[in-house]
């Protein structure tokens, strides 16, 4: 059983930045790929990057160049560096394990992109 807690969300002005970690329970992170997703309200969960547990990364076009996620498996965290940040971006942001076949979630971190 894999457990994720998100942190990081918050009220930021467009054009601002915001760090959102999730650290994930468990000693196979390193084994894990991982990943962030969101969703806004009255939409339906999208991703938004994900990396796997080479490092390989992936973006949506919507933050691509916006947006790094990375990793720290000595500390069991997958962090995503939000910069540039638009009020489109604003949604619950969740992170995702997929290790050996299953799938976790986070319980979500708001982000409101506001002025």
């Amino acid at each position: 059983q894999v457990q994720l807690v998100e942190s990081g969300g918050g009220l930021v002005q467009p054009g601002g930045s915001l760090r959102l970690s999730c650290v994930a329970s468990g000693s196979d992170y390193s084994a894990a790929n991982m990943g962030w997703y969101r969703q806004a309200p009255g939409k339906q969960r999208e991703l938004v990057a994900r990396i796997s547990r080479g490092g390989t990364t992936t973006y949506a076009d919507s933050v691509q160049g916006r947006f790094t996620i990375s990793r720290d498996n000595a500390k069991n965290t997958v962090y995503l560096q939000m910069n540039s940040l638009k009020p489109e971006d604003t949604a619950v942001y969740y992170c995702n394990s997929v290790l050996r076949f299953s799938v976790y979630w986070g319980q979500g971190t708001q982000v409101t992109v506001s002025s």
